[in-house]
């Protein structure tokens, strides 16, 4: 758009200086108006006269300066900075419960399987996949994501990242990165609730 606008701007200045010198006044859209015949057909003859209309000096001077136009415009593009949003400090906190593997860490896009058990701040469970009974602990699997891609709030997608394979940890998650001002009805979170859990990460796909 700049560029466009430059060029424009060359052009049009270079029409009415060549008006000007053969005392053509006006606004260029309105000069076939206002001039004699006489004067149209002398500056006529002299445009064709001197190729003013072809690649001369004044053309070359265009197109020079278009160039350094569009490579301003380039380096501009090149040198401006990247917008980065500071957002503070994570919005969990994390305690190890059990050491893991260190050496395998879930990455972006990995599907995890993890052990848990989440609590209000007042003790009462509202989820768990971990069963008491023998029967059901036979059938019970682990809970299985992709993480870091928003499958699940974002606090266990971001302390599951800092985990390495078989770790056990405590986690206490802020409503901003649990489920904030609407809570969960359905599992009876309220608003704005701090939540507490106990995750283990037994394996990494």
């Amino acid at each position: 758009m700049l560029l466009l606008f430059h060029c424009t701007c060359i052009f049009n200045s270079f029409f009415i200086a060549f008006l000007a010198e053969h005392k053509l006044l006006g606004q260029i859209k309105n000069v076939a108006k206002t001039a004699t015949k006489d004067q149209l057909v002398t500056a006529y003859n002299q445009l064709f006269e001197t190729q003013r209309f072809k690649g001369t000096e004044s053309a070359d001077k265009v197109t020079e300066q278009v160039k350094n136009v569009k490579i301003d415009e380039d380096k501009a593009k090149e040198t401006k900075p990247e917008e980065t949003v500071d957002e503070g400090p994570p919005k969990y906190t994390k305690s190890v419960l059990k050491k893991g593997d260190k050496t395998n860490f879930p990455k972006k896009g990995d599907v995890v399987h993890c052990w848990y058990t989440g609590k209000l701040q007042d003790g009462t469970v509202f989820d768990t996949n971990i069963q008491t009974s023998s029967k059901k602990k036979k059938g019970a699997k682990p809970l299985s994501f992709k993480v870091g891609v928003g499958k699940v709030i974002r606090g266990w997608d971001e302390a599951l990242l800092t985990m390495t394979k078989g770790e056990k940890a405590h986690l206490e998650i802020e409503p901003e990165w649990a489920y904030g001002k609407k809570g969960q009805p359905d599992a009876k979170i309220p608003p704005n609730a701090k939540l507490f859990f106990e995750v283990e990460l037994v394996d990494i796909d």
